[in-house]
C-alpha cells in the first residue's frame, strides 16, 4: 500500500528531531556528548522514588494506583502544584491545574486547542525545536516574536493579513531558555504581556528550566504579572506550562498547565479523547517524592549543573578562537555559540564526530525558518567536569582549523 496518499495533509509538517537522533551517539562510549539537554541520571533521586513506589503499591494506595483516574489528574499532586504555584506568585486551586504526560504534550494540546491551518504562531528566534514540532502538525506559519518592543502589534496584524493568516498566540520559555539560556527580564515580560493585550491573543509560558536558577534574582513568571494586573487567575491569558522532567524524573512524563478555568475545562475535555488521564501511578510517586523532598532535590542538581556551567564557561574562555560568541545563562542547561557566518553547523557536526568525536545539536534546527545555520547548542548537564574540559577544547581545535 501506498500509505503516502492516504496520510493527513498535516503529516508532512511532521520531522524527526535531530535532538532524538544525537541521542543516539549516547550508546557510542568514545563520545564527548554535549547534544541531548536532558538531566543527569547519576542525579536522580532514586531511592526516593524506589521507596515511593513500594509503598504506594504495597499499600492502600494500590488500587487507586493502578485503576482508571479523572483526566484532571491526582488531587493531592494538584494541591501540591497549587502550593508551589502561590509560592511564585500565582494563586490558584487544584481546577486551574490539568496534569499532562510531560510539559511536551501540554504544548501538544495547546497547539491543537488554538491553531488552525494557516494561523500565526509567534515564537521567538531560536525557539525550542519541541515546541515547533507540537504546533507543527496544526499547519501554522511563524512569526518571530520580539519581546524588546521593536514590533507593535499593528506590525504583527498586517504581516499575518498579508499571509490571510491571523495571528493566534505567542510561545515562550522565559527562564534560561532551550537552546540559548537566555532570561526574558521584567520588562521583557511586562512588554510581553501589552503586546499580547494589544492582539487579544494568550501567551504560552513554557516554564520547565524555572526552577534551575543558579545566580542573581528570580523574576516572577508571566502568569504572575498577569494575576497582578487582572486580579485573578481566572481573568488571565496567560498558559504556563510546568514540568517535573528537569527535577525530578523526566522517565515518569509528569507535568502540567496552570491556567484559567475555561481553558483547562477545554484541556480536559482533548485529555479525555486522546489517552483519558496520565499514569496515576507515575502521579502518585512524584507526589510522594515531591512532598517529602522537592527543595532538596533542586539544591542538589543546582550545585552540580552551576558548577559545570561554571566549568564550560571557563574552557570556552580557554579554547574558543576569535570569531566565536557565547553567553552566559543564569541557570538551565545549554550555552549557545554563534559562530563566523561562513560556518553551519550542521556541518561542523559531521566533522566533529568523525574527527574529535564531540557532539552538539546544531542551531538551524531551533528557528523556525532554518535560518541562523552559523549556531550550535551546548549542554552541560550530563558531562563531568574533566570531560567538559576536554570537550570543548577538542571542539576549539576544530574551529580553529575552520575559522
Amino acid at each position: 500500500m501506498d500509505w503516502e496518499k492516504v496520510f493527513a495533509t498535516r503529516s508532512s509538517r511532521m520531522k524527526a528531531s535531530e535532538i532524538r537522533e544525537l541521542l543516539k551517539l549516547l550508546d557510542q562510549p568514545d563520545i564527548i556528548s554535549f547534544a541531548g539537554g536532558i538531566p543527569d541520571p547519576a542525579l536522580f533521586p532514586a531511592e526516593e522514588f524506589q521507596a515511593a513506589f513500594a509503598e504506594t503499591l504495597g499499600g492502600k494506595l494500590c488500587t487507586t494506583a493502578l485503576q482508571y483516574s479523572v483526566s484532571e489528574g491526582y488531587a493531592p499532586l494538584r494541591q501540591w502544584i497549587a502550593e508551589q504555584m502561590a509560592d511564585l506568585g500565582i494563586p490558584c486551586d487544584i481546577d486551574n491545574i490539568l496534569i499532562t504526560s510531560g510539559s511536551q504534550q501540554a504544548l501538544d494540546y495547546l497547539g491543537k486547542l488554538l491553531l488552525s491551518p494557516g494561523d500565526t504562531a509567534l515564537v521567538s528566534w531560536p525557539t525550542y525545536m519541541g515546541a515547533l514540532g507540537a504546533f507543527n502538525a496544526y499547519e501554522p506559519r511563524y512569526d518571530r516574536l520580539i519581546a524588546n518592543g521593536n514590533r507593535s502589534a499593528a506590525q504583527y496584524r498586517e504581516t499575518a493579513a498579508e499571509n490571510n493568516s491571523r495571528v493566534k498566540f505567542a510561545y515562550m520559555s522565559v527562564d534560561f531558555a532551550n537552546p540559548t539560556g537566555e532570561t526574558l527580564d521584567l520588562a521583557g515580560r511586562e512588554r510581553l504581556l501589552d503586546l499580547a493585550a494589544d492582539l487579544d491573543i494568550p501567551v504560552i509560558e513554557d516554564a520547565a528550566y524555572q526552577s534551575l536558577r543558579y545566580d542573581g534574582d528570580a523574576i516572577p513568571p508571566i502568569l504572575a504579572l498577569d494575576i497582578k494586573r487582572n486580579g485573578h487567575i481566572d481573568k488571565t491569558r496567560t498558559l504556563y506550562c510546568g514540568s517535573f522532567s528537569k527535577t525530578l524524573a523526566p522517565g515518569l512524563r509528569v507535568g502540567w498547565v496552570c491556567a484559567a478555568k475555561p481553558v483547562i475545562s477545554k484541556l480536559v475535555l482533548m485529555k479525555q479523547a486522546a489517552d483519558l488521564h496520565s499514569s496515576t501511578v507515575n502521579q502518585i510517586a512524584i507526589h510522594e517524592v515531591a512532598a517529602k523532598g522537592f527543595d532538596k532535590q533542586v539544591a542538589k542538581i543546582s550545585a552540580a549543573y552551576s558548577a559545570r556551567r561554571d566549568c564550560m564557561l571557563a574552557a570556552l574562555e580557554q579554547h574558543m578562537p576569535e570569531g566565536v560568541s557565547w553567553n552566559r545563562p543564569e541557570g538551565g542547561m545549554f550555552v549557545w555559540l554563534t559562530l563566523p557566518e561562513h560556518l553551519d553547523g550542521a556541518e561542523l557536526l559531521a566533522k566533529s564526530i568523525e574527527t574529535q568525536r564531540v557532539a552538539f545539536v546544531p542551531g538551524r534546527a531551533f528557528f523556525a525558518d532554518g535560518s541562523n545555520g552559523n549556531t550550535l547548542r551546548l549542554s552541560f548537564s550530563q558531562a563531568g567536569e574533566a570531560t567538559i574540559n576536554e570537550g570543548i577544547k577538542r571542539l576549539g581545535l576544530l574551529l580553529k582549523s575552520c575559522c
